[in-house]
């Protein structure tokens, strides 16, 4: 396996960078195998970027047979639409070195933990629209064959995480158009890709309810998905073992969302595969 470091440079930033786990081919195996991808989106209220939720994250998707990729985005005081250019540039990278990557094209999953799932779902449901157009990117290029959003940031309405949005937007908060339009339930469009979503009922930071308005919209346009909700578990949770352990905190440990990553690699094999 490969490890590769670059900066994402785009119209607003220059110093966000692609960490990229790539699993070299064998003669032994397959000299001509491709894989599908996952690029990660590490969560942190859009004021920093969790190591939580990203490196053991990616060794997990490694195991499983995805490439992986992690994109550490600009936050606060770096404002929409900052850290969406950045994800778009990611997976253009991605898909422009796909042959030397090993990585199939067309199937280039973009995953989200926290207010990294608001990251995520943005480029899904904004690829294909003319904001990033306006900044120089192809939807062809750009486009994310499917999405795994956890415990995301979605709404900015009733059930929203306040301060993710006043960190994504900064002044512009006080705009109530503008802070609807980041409320992603609202975006979502017969483009948006299929889905695989989880969180738990107990999450006290971002509520449930977040993932559900997600998936209700997903419904309302006919777009697959596939959701779970774990009982209990608070926010944050990551990979829910020791390797993702918060500060020694045994409250990060959850063994009943630990079969996360198997789950998801089911359905993509299921749903974006085909």
């Amino acid at each position: 396996m490969k490890v590769i470091q670059q900066k994402l440079i785009t119209p607003l930033s220059q110093n966000a960078t692609l960490t990229s786990y790539v699993i070299d081919n064998s003669a032994e195996i397959d000299e001509t195998k491709i894989r599908p991808a996952v690029v990660i989106c590490p969560g942190g209220g859009y004021v920093n970027v969790s190591e939580r939720e990203a490196e053991p994250v990616a060794l997990q998707m490694v195991a499983r047979g995805f490439q992986a990729f992690i994109v550490r985005y600009n936050v606060a005081p770096h404002y929409f639409p900052t850290a969406l250019l950045e994800l778009a540039e990611a997976v253009k990278t991605i898909r422009q070195n796909a042959s030397e990557w090993h990585v199939d094209p067309n199937q280039i999953i973009v995953a989200g933990f926290s207010a990294g799932g608001h990251l995520a779902a943005s480029l899904g449901d904004f690829w294909s629209g003319e904001l990033l157009k306006t900044y120089g990117y192809q939807a062809d290029e750009i486009k994310p064959n499917g999405l795994l959003l956890a415990y995301s940031v979605i709404t900015s309405g009733k059930f929203a995480h306040r301060g993710s949005f006043v960190n994504l937007l900064g002044d512009d908060f006080k705009d109530k158009a503008k802070r609807e339009a980041q409320s992603l339930e609202l975006q979502v469009n017969d483009q948006t890709p299929k889905t695989f979503l989880w969180t738990t009922y107990t999450d006290g930071a971002v509520p449930m309810e977040n993932t559900m308005l997600f998936a209700e919209a997903l419904r309302a346009h006919n777009i697959n998905f596939e959701l779970h909700i774990f009982p209990a578990g608070g926010h944050g949770l990551s990979l829910g073992n020791i390797e993702t352990q918060h500060r020694g905190a045994k409250s990060t440990i959850q063994p009943e969302i630990q079969l996360w990553p198997d789950l998801f690699a089911t359905w993509v094999h299921n749903q974006i595969e085909k």
